[in-house]
C-alpha cells in the first residue's frame, strides 16, 4: 500500500506539473499574440537568424545574397519595439561588414556587398523603424491591431442591429461604406422603449466618409445608443447636439433623423437634424409621400430646436429613411436620386419589402464612392 501510495503521489505531482507547464505555455502564447508579452524571445530568434544568413551568404552568395538580411530586419519592424529593433540593426550592420570582408570587393565578382545592397538594407531598416515607432506611439502591437479593428467592426454591426419587432411589423437596415471598406460614417442605433410599445431608431450621417469618419462614427454611435431610450423622444436630438458641440471637432457636424413609432397604433413622428426627408408608401393609394421634418445640423450651434412631422403606418405601408450617399451623385441632384429610389422600391410593392434594403442600395447606388445607408420599416 505504501509503494502504491508513493507511485500515485509521484504520478499526481507529474500530472500537476505538466498541467501548470501547459497553462504557462498557453498564457505566454496568448500574451504574445495580444501584444502583452516581452519581445525578447522574438529578438533572440531574429538575432540568431542574422549570423545564419551571413554564413549562408559567405558559403553560397549566389543563392543567398547579402540583401537577404532585409528579411529579419523587416520582420523585426513588425514584431519588435524600437529599442529592441536598434539592437537587431546593429547585428545586421556587423553581418554586412563581415560579409564584405570575407567576400571581398564588389568589383571582383557577383553576389558581393555592393553600395546598392547597403542602400536597400538601410532603406528597409528605416521603414521598419518608422513602423515600430508608429506602433509604439499608438500603443497597439501589430499582433493585436488587426484583432482590435475586427472587434470595432463587429461592435458597430451589433450596435446597428434592429430590435426584434412584434408580429405584423418588419424593419431592416443595410449599410454600405465608401470604397468597399469595413467602416462607415453612417450608422443606425435603435431600441424599444415604453415597455416595448415604442420603436425608436436613429439614422445618422457623420461628416466625411469611410475611414475618415469611422472613428467619429464609432464614438457617436456609442453615445447615441446610450442616450436613445433614456430620454424623452423630443429631448434626444437636443442632447445629441450638445454632445457634438462639447467635442470641439474641426469637422464635427452630422445629420440625423429620429423615428419614434408606436407599434400598436402605427402612429409615428420623425424628428430631423438637417437630414434628408423620409418617404412613405401609402398602400391604399400606391403613392409615395415625402416626410420632411425641420431642424439644423447637429454640432453647429447651441440652442437648436427640432420640429417633427407626424404620420401613420397602416397595413401595407412602408417608410424609407436613407442617407445622402444613396440618392446624391455628381451627375444628378438629390431629387432625381430620390425619384430613382422610389422607382426601384415600387418593384417590391407586390412581392413585399423583406430583404429589399440591400438590393435597393445595389440597384440605386452600387458604385457610388460614398457611405450609403437605408432603413426600411413596413407594416404587413
Amino acid at each position: 500500500m505504501a509503494k502504491r501510495s508513493a507511485k500515485e503521489d509521484l504520478r499526481f505531482r507529474w500530472s500537476r506539473g505538466l498541467h501548470r507547464a501547459r497553462l504557462a505555455v498557453r498564457k505566454s502564447a496568448v500574451d504574445y499574440f495580444r501584444g502583452d508579452a516581452s519581445d525578447w524571445a522574438g529578438l533572440a530568434v531574429l538575432a540568431l537568424a542574422i549570423p545564419l544568413l551571413a554564413y549562408a551568404t559567405v558559403c553560397t552568395p549566389v543563392w543567398c545574397p547579402p540583401s537577404a538580411l532585409v528579411l529579419p530586419i523587416l520582420t523585426g519592424g513588425l514584431l519588435l519595439r524600437p529599442s529592441s529593433l536598434l539592437l537587431l540593426y546593429a547585428a545586421s550592420a556587423l553581418a554586412l561588414v563581415v560579409e564584405s570582408a570575407v567576400l571581398g570587393p564588389y568589383r571582383e565578382g557577383p553576389a558581393r556587398v555592393t553600395p546598392g545592397t547597403v542602400l536597400v538594407v538601410t532603406a528597409v531598416a528605416l521603414a521598419g523603424l518608422i513602423i515600430a515607432q508608429f506602433r509604439a506611439r499608438v500603443g497597439v502591437p501589430w499582433r493585436r491591431g488587426h484583432t482590435m479593428l475586427f472587434d470595432l467592426r463587429e461592435r458597430i454591426r451589433v450596435q446597428s442591429r434592429l430590435p426584434r419587432l412584434p408580429g405584423g411589423w418588419h424593419a431592416e437596415m443595410a449599410l454600405r461604406p465608401a470604397g468597399g471598406q469595413s467602416f462607415s460614417g453612417d450608422f443606425v442605433v435603435a431600441t424599444r422603449s415604453s415597455g416595448g410599445r415604442i420603436l425608436e431608431a436613429v439614422l445618422t450621417d457623420v461628416s466625411g466618409k469611410g475611414m475618415d469618419a469611422a472613428s467619429r462614427s464609432l464614438l457617436l454611435s456609442g453615445a447615441f445608443g446610450g442616450l436613445l431610450g433614456s430620454l424623452p423622444p423630443h429631448a434626444f436630438l437636443t442632447a445629441a447636439n450638445g454632445y457634438l458641440l462639447r467635442q470641439n471637432w474641426e469637422e464635427g457636424f452630422a445629420t440625423s433623423v429620429h423615428l419614434v413609432l408606436d407599434l400598436e397604433s402605427g402612429d409615428y413622428e420623425l424628428l430631423s437634424a438637417g437630414h434628408l426627408p423620409g418617404v412613405q408608401l401609402h398602400a391604399g393609394t400606391g403613392r409615395w409621400e415625402e416626410k420632411a421634418a425641420e431642424g439644423p445640423l447637429l454640432g453647429v450651434y447651441a440652442g437648436a430646436e427640432f420640429h417633427g412631422v407626424k404620420g401613420t403606418l397602416r397595413a401595407g405601408d412602408v417608410l424609407l429613411l436613407f442617407t445622402d450617399g444613396l440618392v446624391e451623385a455628381a451627375d444628378r441632384d438629390i431629387t432625381e436620386g430620390v425619384d430613382r429610389l422610389i422607382g426601384e422600391a415600387d418593384r417590391y410593392v407586390a412581392t413585399g419589402f423583406r430583404g429589399s434594403a440591400w438590393r435597393l442600395i445595389e440597384a440605386v447606388a452600387k458604385d457610388v464612392n460614398d457611405d450609403r445607408a437605408l432603413l426600411v420599416v413596413c407594416r404587413d
